[in-house]
């Protein structure tokens, strides 16, 4: 499965594929852009959000593993 569960800032619940995210941020909500440009909030936590990426790509066979980077501002 390429979903993972995301809770949305309202408390609901919802699938998101994680094939489709480009890129995580948190300042200081969870914000998830997706490849379309397309950017969700969430009231997970980004560590929460890359081990259930880390976990679903484990189940599905990827050799490749999700990586918290951390880029410092200056």
């Amino acid at each position: 499965m390429t979903m993972i569960s995301v809770t949305r800032l309202n408390g609901r619940s919802m699938l998101l594929n994680l094939l489709l995210i480009e890129h995580i941020e948190a300042h200081p909500d969870t914000t998830i852009t997706l490849v379309s440009g397309k950017k969700i909030v969430v009231a997970d936590s980004i560590e929460t959000v890359g081990n259930n990426i880390n976990q679903a790509m484990k189940e599905i066979g990827l050799v490749g593993s999700y990586k918290q980077q951390r880029v410092d501002e200056e």
